[in-house]
């Protein structure tokens, strides 16, 4: 069945206008970012299976690259990046605090609570790092690199400038491990170490190294006293 074969209250645009967002299902509301299907699929069977193989998870369709997407039948370059940019903009609006607003990181636990929007659900790993004054109050969180599925780049040049920039007291570093365990590796106890050194050299405190996965964490600063 085509989307032109419905009637037009029931088409997925239609009925966000005449009845709000909030009354649509999730594969309508993802039909309304893909906008057209293809000769043999609307837009909302097409979302509907862009949605079942995903296993109708948000998550596990967020953690999908761009690439990913692009590869799926149907779903060419143009409508994947409507995709992703429709993800990571419902990402960003989950974190989005009050303007003003900063907060203090006092455990591992606040740290995961303050990345897993970001990293939730995704397929590859990503480092991150949060920049906190002499009271470990957020200065500010940047993306420092993107690898792939078991593996990432810790650019120590590049948090050192970026924490001698912001002119911060204090680092904590956060990545991610798709594979669902925490527990690090023989190449993350290495670079926290050389990332260590390194801000010591310039007076700055690594407050924590934390791993993160879906429903779990790994805090070096509780985990690892002497690596930390």
């Amino acid at each position: 069945m085509k989307i032109i074969e419905l009637c037009e209250a029931e088409r997925p645009r239609e009925k966000m206008l005449s009845k709000g967002a909030e009354a649509l299902g999730t594969s309508e509301l993802l039909a309304i970012i893909i906008r057209n299907g293809t000769r043999t699929e609307s837009a909302l069977e097409l979302a509907q299976r862009l949605l079942s193989s995903a296993k109708g998870s948000l998550t596990a369709l967020s953690g999908m690259s761009p690439a990913a997407l692009s590869r799926f039948k149907g779903i060419g370059s143009c409508k994947a990046a409507q995709i992703a940019a429709a993800l990571e903009l419902g990402r960003r609006f989950m974190h989005e605090k009050p303007e003003g607003t900063r907060r203090q990181l006092c455990s591992a636990r606040s740290v995961y609570d303050e990345m897993i929007p970001f990293l939730k659900g995704l397929d590859h790993e990503e480092t991150w790092i949060i920049l906190v004054n002499s009271q470990n109050v957020t200065i500010d969180i940047k993306r420092i690199n993107t690898g792939g599925q078991d593996s990432t780049i810790i650019d120590i040049r590049q948090i050192l400038a970026e924490t001698l920039e912001q002119k911060a007291s204090g680092v904590f570093l956060v990545h991610n491990h798709p594979s669902g365990s925490p527990v690090p590796s023989s190449a993350d106890m290495i670079e926290t170490e050389k990332l260590q050194n390194g801000l010591t050299a310039i007076g700055i405190r690594l407050v924590d190294h934390v791993i993160i996965t879906d429903n779990s964490f790994y805090s070096f600063a509780d985990e690892c006293e002497s690596c930390i």
